[in-house]
């Protein structure tokens, strides 16, 4: 896809989805401005891509709407950042749960009303891709705040998709099965814990970046003009299981 004379907003930028997504919109040509906590990250994004970069916590709401007026103007906007704390119901803490709610949450919205803002008053169209999970679906033991926060973004994808789309931005999201990130890699190494996931997927591994990352860039491109609103599942088939 060509996305020559684009310019596209990637939130958790520094490592993986966010960083292949980075990787693959420089790739098509587009100018990208990367969004990460770790500004080590950022300098090796930068460094390999070229990209403009801004470091911000997207746990810290005033913070993340500064670094949502900096990046101003974009064509598109990816909201990927994501965060977890592995805890079952009963011991979830309310420090726990607004930590994750915030960057997984509150975060995609505030970066989405500037973007959306910015995009009605110079009257352009755009799109927003927002990075959930097919923990959304699932409720997976121990994952009681991250569940929780996908839920709720994938509720804010429905309603941006409704009120933006009416001014000619589109939203949507996606939803990987176990990403093979460098943490996920150390995560599902053993096979006790990985088998029955596995087991569960049709196409019998789970998912590269790359490959969230070209759904992402056929969501935002003009091949998908009329696709607003929809929970797209890069999950090789886990949830028809």
């Amino acid at each position: 896809m060509d996305f020559k004379g684009r310019s596209v907003a990637v939130t958790g930028a520094g490592k993986g989805i966010g960083r292949a997504t980075v990787q693959r919109f420089v790739e098509d040509g587009a100018e990208v401005v990367a969004l990460s906590r770790s500004q080590a990250d950022l300098d090796a994004v930068k460094a390999e891509f070229g990209c403009r970069t801004i470091a911000v916590d997207l746990a810290d709401a005033a913070a993340t709407r500064r670094a949502a007026l900096d990046m101003l103007p974009v064509d598109y906007l990816v909201n990927c950042a994501g965060t977890t704390d592995l805890q079952s119901v009963l011991d979830t803490t309310p420090e726990v749960f607004q930590h994750i709610m915030s960057v997984n949450a509150l975060a995609p919205l505030i970066l989405s009303q500037e973007y959306a803002r910015e995009r009605i008053a110079a009257g352009k169209s755009g799109a927003i891709v927002n990075v959930s999970s097919i923990a959304s679906f699932i409720g997976f033991a121990d994952h009681a705040a991250y569940c929780a926060s996908k839920g709720a973004l994938d509720g804010l994808t429905r309603v941006m998709a409704n009120e933006f789309g009416r001014q000619g931005i589109r939203v949507n999201g996606v939803h990987p099965v176990v990403t093979l990130t460098p943490m996920a890699i150390k995560a599902w190494s053993d096979p006790a814990k990985s088998d029955p996931m596995l087991a569960r997927i049709p196409q019998g591994r789970f998912v590269e970046p790359g490959e969230v990352a070209a759904v992402i860039a056929y969501l935002l491109s003009d091949d998908a003009s009329m696709i607003n609103g929809i929970d797209m599942p890069v999950d090789g088939g886990f949830l028809i299981n």
